[in-house]
């Protein structure tokens, strides 16, 4: 194929920006020292981030085909680059692996905490060696051991659909990372085929497929966020053209999904509700039953797992989860202001959400509720930014970004945490509330 110029450039350019993310992404997990340490760590994804943005913009400048077949290519990449070493900044995947391994042994992964006796044949070297991290003593119903899996001596918080997968990656002997890639190449295929169906670009795909957020988290830390923003995906393509309600159903059967893997997706409901509530609701909540339901009979209410004791571990109940709202607030005020607000932008979301465009409001709810929450988690983003892929404002992807200043700012040597989460998540809203009124000065002087 012949490129003009211009197209020549940005081939050019589109190039030389993935190798910069490569090397950004695979080298600090191979230097040692203080080059290793958090302040390196944010240059190194500071360089992935503009090798990203530049990257991205001269991908979709490109011919079609020229650059699927880069938004492939990154997407295989990135995440292989990002896979080297152990996990990089989380131990969630040893979980992962453990509730895998505690199934196909012919148990409910919500039954016993990793530490419990009845558990104890199912041991081994790789997840409880002498020197992990995790140590817990003899006890009530608990052996004595050291483990890389976190909170050892609780049960699983997973969902079911997230447990189905764990279950699957253990049965077929996939390592955690790389049946966490190949979702995220699924996501990127499914990206490239939805686009298409909904007369979109596709070339849109490389905000996901070569996205710093996706390629670390996913890549290096095996996250399971990436099947909720599969389903999630795969929801809104079906709903967005539901012109039945077969199709409904459909979607709202795929969204029940994403919300039983991770519950985040859940979030996206307020963009969607206005397509055939009843269906929607109806299937949605069916879905999730009925992957509830086995567990359920096996365990009744223990089912929830850790989850409400993980929530208030994180400052939800409290209020202290909520850093920037406690920087201008009492702490004891911030949860019931953290609830009208996303209460406020739900309504707003459901009231004003484009049914044939509903990433839109998808993506502006989902965001919305990290900036709230401001979490040192950066994964948690993985949904936003498949739904800026999908066709949400690229804006948000700031709040991607700033998870990493929120992550690797916290420590002795930079800032305390809840200022390293004001800084990333606080520099985001003014950034995004400054391009929206940039936006909508220049609309107003168009008209």
């Amino acid at each position: 194929m012949v490129h003009p110029p211009d197209a020549r450039l940005r081939l050019t350019g589109a190039a030389a920006a993935l190798v910069v993310a490569v090397v950004a992404i695979g080298l600090p997990p191979r230097l040692d020292g203080a080059w290793g340490g958090p302040r390196y760590a944010l240059v190194f994804l500071a360089l992935a981030w503009a090798a990203f943005a530049l990257g991205a913009w001269c991908v979709i400048g490109l011919p079609r085909r020229t650059a699927v077949t880069l938004v492939l290519l990154g997407a295989v990449v990135l995440p292989l680059a990002a896979s080297y070493g152990p996990p990089r900044s989380s131990d969630d995947l040893y979980r992962y692996q453990w509730d895998g391994r505690v199934q196909a042994a012919g148990i409910d992964p919500y039954r016993y905490p990793p530490a419990a006796d009845e558990l104890v044949g199912l041991r081994d070297d790789e997840l409880w060696p002498a020197d992990g991290a995790w140590c817990v003593a003899d006890g009530p119903g608990v052996t004595a051991g050291c483990t890389r899996i976190n909170r050892p001596t609780v049960p699983t918080i997973y969902p079911p659909v997230a447990q189905a997968a764990f279950l699957l990656a253990y049965a077929g002997s996939l390592p955690v990372r790389l049946f966490a890639i190949v979702l995220a190449l699924a996501t990127t295929g499914l990206l490239l085929y939805g686009l298409r169906r909904l007369d979109l670009d596709p070339r849109r795909a490389v905000l996901w497929a070569w996205c710093p957020t996706v390629a670390v988290e996913i890549g290096s830390n095996g996250h399971i966020d990436v099947l909720g923003a599969l389903f999630t995906v795969a929801a809104l393509v079906v709903l967005a053209r539901a012109a039945t309600r077969r199709a409904t159903a459909l979607g709202g059967v795929l969204l029940g999904l994403a919300i039983a893997s991770k519950l985040t997706p859940g979030l996206v409901l307020p963009a969607v509700i206005r397509r055939r509530p009843v269906i929607l609701l109806a299937s949605v909540v069916g879905a999730v039953a009925l992957v509830y339901a086995p567990h359920v009979l096996a365990v009744g209410e223990g089912v929830l797992g850790y989850t409400p004791g993980y929530l208030h571990e994180e400052g939800f109940a409290n209020g202290s989860r909520f850093a920037l709202l406690t920087a201008v607030l009492p702490t004891a005020w911030a949860a019931p202001v953290a609830v009208a607000i996303l209460a406020a932008v739900a309504f707003a979301v459901a009231g004003t959400a484009d049914t044939d465009r509903p990433w839109l409001g998808a993506t502006a709810m989902v965001g919305t509720a990290i900036l709230v929450a401001a979490p040192s988690y950066p994964w948690y983003a993985v949904l936003v930014v498949a739904l800026v892929a999908l066709g949400g404002k690229v804006r948000w992807l700031l709040v991607a970004a700033a998870g990493y200043v929120a992550q690797y700012a916290a420590s002795p040597s930079l800032v305390a945490p809840d200022t390293a989460q004001r800084l990333g998540y606080g520099a985001a809203i003014v950034v995004l509330l400054s391009v929206v009124l940039k936006t909508r000065r220049a609309a107003g002087a168009a008209a």
